[in-house]
């Protein structure tokens, strides 16, 4: 019994599927997942991370034909959401 959905690509990989498909180690996931440095959701106790998000990253790594930084995305990420809290409070602390 072969179906459509057995040949579909997946639309989330595991923390070690992933490490796989970037041939890393599965702890180099897992600490920039904590730095908030690589895309995922978690689920209880575990991460599952979005396959747009690993194609993304290497469609931008193509596209620029430079090293897409994953912790400097993050980075970016976090400061523009304190700057959009500053904001918010109009500019008090």
């Amino acid at each position: 019994m072969n179906s459509n959905t057995e040949n579909a690509a997946p639309a989330f990989y595991t923390v070690a599927e992933t490490a796989h498909l970037l041939r890393v180690n599965a702890m180099t996931i897992y600490r920039a997942i904590r730095e908030d440095g690589f895309p995922a959701i978690r689920v209880r106790s575990r991460y599952v991370i979005p396959a747009a998000a690993v194609e993304q990253l290497a469609a931008q790594a193509t596209e620029t034909g430079g090293c897409v930084d994953v912790a400097a995305m993050a980075m970016a990420r976090r400061t523009a959401g304190e700057v959009a809290r500053f904001t918010e409070r109009g500019g008090r602390r």
